[in-house]
């Protein structure tokens, strides 16, 4: 366990002078996180428990037990319990949902094969695109048109109805999606369809597009649908054991869930907005990675959040997580906004491998949490990423997770030896191979979302976090040409304190699809005073009694640009009709991505976009005065670096005070992580408790 006093912590949610403890949680491939603050006294506790793969959420128990036995938490005093999960996720990526079948316009039933006629591998002759989520003979097709300006062309025939119901359940269907044409201009014909299916089949439950975000294009707007319908089951019966398990315990805050976006939601909501959920624990972790650059006065970083499955990529600019739209979720494009991450198969538990060419290879394969890596000693014996930090000595000088792992060297050797023996190196050149790979596979990620964003990572910072985050991000950066690296206090739990001071947010969209031009700007002004009531009214259902920040913003494009970009603007400048600061926002930021801009092309505006913010919780983190100080290390280990074995210190990290500084190759072991310091850094303590290093450009 790991506590610290935190001032002036709380959101008001408990009487002065009683115990008011407010938990975040974050479940990952093989650790359950927690982060919980104790309002009263001020006190921050971390914990991480193995996952359960076959009973997801029992971990959650034992977590709130562990929590209540070492730091004395009452479950009656939690006000405020967020919860970021990756059941939505992982059941896309293991196929593990319910069967669907689609409905939509009779000729259009090839939409989402077609999709949008990208391979996923341009230059292979041999790849192919996954199989849909919804097989083709699950697919109906109905008579109605709706046409581009939300007029009808042709009344939807309902009587057809009841034999696609029949044909749908006979081939397995459990739940339907309704996908019109144009139901993102007027979702009548969707609304339709729908009220006659619960007529004839209310056992069957059913999302129409134009529910679940009604924005222009069938084929995004159909697959965004299906994806949410497809973790309806999972999800919906997911979160109700867990409201039934923490009432069961005694806690009384109702669960608040993390959101793609960055933000929380609650657990009705979450029933029902699933895809809102997809990418809840990656979000939460550049979110709460934002908010501790904030506080150390870093504005523009570059978060590497590995756990035992991935590695986790985002940029932070101004102090603020980047969104987008398009991110993959598996091997299928989520089209709701969402913070933007990149990720890749690397990560503590990935396997490494020889393949048929004699190639050492590591990755996407991993030992997850059962059996885990070979060092863990719970029945892995194939070499993972974890393995070779153990060989080399980074790791295995103390217990891991709080107590909960202890280091097998033995195992993790012998693992590696399989593949020094097909190589013909010695065990520990292997180890050494296993981390370049890793690296490398993670650099040429990286490089690919600095190419994207249009930044150079020369000015960039790079925070290191999740359990293995510690471990290879100094060496990634290194690597990258950045001569900079912070390290939160705990790093292990960044995504838990992401949802612990995450705000509520909400996102809607509203396509208008017109040039900009004067004509445009009375639809543009309507349809932003109706997005800022439904932003409004949302945060009313969630709770939120405060003000509210409404941010808008709009997609927008030069005619015949077949995509567009996202431009924040200001609304003043919609109810002044005031075309050329929009005009100017537009070419501004065409110009940053792109290096190019045209004054004289016409724009077209596509979506008008607006988030409702309501702001989460303060909570502020302990300073102390800096006072210089040489590091004293807890003894000297053995470690294979720079191709030879030689001592260097081990640090432990609650030893390093507000101050302290030392020199590098080093090694810090913690409760949550070990974080590894590489030859040519020096290494300082701010007054966070913040360890900052910095490498010779």
């Amino acid at each position: 366990m790991d506590g610290a006093r935190v001032p002036g912590s709380g959101d008001g949610g408990g009487k002065a002078g009683a115990a008011d403890w407010k938990i975040g949680v974050d479940i990952g491939g093989t650790f359950i996180d927690f982060c919980a603050l104790e309002a009263r006294t001020g006190r921050v506790a971390s914990l991480k428990v193995l996952t359960t793969p076959d009973d997801p959420g029992a971990e959650l128990l034992t977590g709130l037990t562990l929590l209540s036995e070492r730091e004395g938490l009452d479950p009656a005093a939690v006000s405020r319990f967020v919860h970021g999960t990756t059941v939505g996720i992982n059941t896309i990526i293991q196929r593990r949902g319910t069967d669907l079948a689609l409905i939509t316009n009779a000729g259009f039933e090839d939409v989402i094969e077609l999709a949008r006629l990208r391979m996923p591998e341009v230059y292979s002759l041999f790849c192919s695109r996954p199989d849909q989520l919804i097989p083709r003979d699950r697919i109906f097709g109905i008579p109605a048109r709706m046409r581009a300006d939300g007029s009808e062309s042709l009344v939807p025939d309902l009587s057809v109805l009841e034999g696609i119901l029949a044909t749908a359940r006979a081939r397995g269907a459990k739940g339907l999606i309704v996908s019109l044409l144009h139901s993102w201009r007027n979702p009548a014909q969707e609304e339709a369809v729908k009220a006659e299916i619960l007529r004839l089949a209310p056992d069957l439950f059913i999302f129409t597009s134009s529910e679940v975000w009604p924005v222009i294009r069938e084929y995004e707007r159909t697959t965004t649908a299906i994806l949410n319908g497809y973790v309806h089951p999972r999800v919906s019966g997911y979160l109700t054991a867990l409201e039934d398990r923490l009432a069961a315990r005694g806690v009384p805050a109702k669960p608040m869930l993390t959101k793609s976006n960055g933000g929380v939601m609650n657990a009705a909501e979450g029933k029902r907005s699933c895809v809102n959920m997809l990418l809840s624990g990656t979000a939460s972790g550049v979110i709460g990675a934002a908010w501790l650059a904030r506080q150390a006065g870093e504005s523009r970083i570059l978060t590497l959040d590995i756990g035992g499955t991935s590695a986790d990529f985002a940029l932070i600019i101004e102090g603020e997580a980047q969104f987008g739209t398009g991110e993959l979720i598996g091997e299928f494009p989520l089209y709701i906004p969402s913070v933007s991450v990149s990720s890749i198969g690397i990560g503590g538990g990935s396997i490494a491998h020889v393949d048929d060419r004699g190639v050492l290879r590591v990755g996407p394969e991993s030992a997850g949490s059962t059996p885990g890596p070979a060092c863990y000693g719970r029945g892995g014996n194939r070499a993972t990423v974890t393995d070779a930090m153990v060989v080399c000595g980074w790791l295995g000088h103390s217990d891991m997770a709080y107590g909960q792992l202890q280091m097998d060297c033995d195992r993790a050797r012998a693992a590696v030896d399989v593949l020094a023996a097909q190589l013909g190196r010695s065990a520990e050149e292997t180890a050494q191979a296993i981390l370049d790979i890793a690296i490398s596979e993670m650099f040429v990620e990286v490089e690919k979302l600095a190419s994207r964003s249009g930044v150079d990572l020369r000015d960039f910072t790079l925070m290191p976090f999740g359990g293995g985050g510690p471990m290879l991000g100094a060496f990634l950066a290194r690597e990258m040409g950045m001569t900079r690296v912070m390290a939160p206090r705990r790093p292990g739990v960044v995504s838990a304190l992401g949802g612990l001071v995450a705000d509520l947010r909400g996102d809607f969209i509203r396509t208008i699809f017109a040039r900009l031009d004067r004509d445009t700007m009375p639809a543009l002004k309507g349809a932003m005073q109706t997005l800022m009531t439904e932003g409004r009214d949302w945060l009313i259902a969630q709770g939120h009694a405060g003000p509210a920040d409404l941010r808008l913003s709009a997609d927008m494009r030069y005619a015949g640009q077949s995509y567009e970009i996202e431009v924040p603007l200001m609304p003043h400048w919609i109810t002044e009709a005031r075309l050329d600061p929009i005009a100017d926002a537009f070419h501004a930021m065409h110009d940053r991505l792109y290096d190019f801009h045209d004054d004289d092309s016409l724009i077209e505006l596509v979506n008008l976009r607006l988030s409702a913010i309501g702001a989460g919780p303060e909570l502020h983190f302990p300073e102390a005065e800096e006072v210089p100080v040489a590091a004293r290390a807890q003894r000297q280990v053995p470690v294979f670096t720079g191709g030879e074995t030689r001592d260097i210190p081990l640090f432990r990290r609650r030893d390093l005070t507000p101050g302290a500084e030392f020199e590098g190759p080093a090694v810090i072991a913690q409760d949550d992580t070990t974080f590894v310091i590489p030859a040519g850094s020096k290494a300082h303590v701010d007054r966070h408790l913040n360890l900052h290093l910095t490498f010779a450009e």
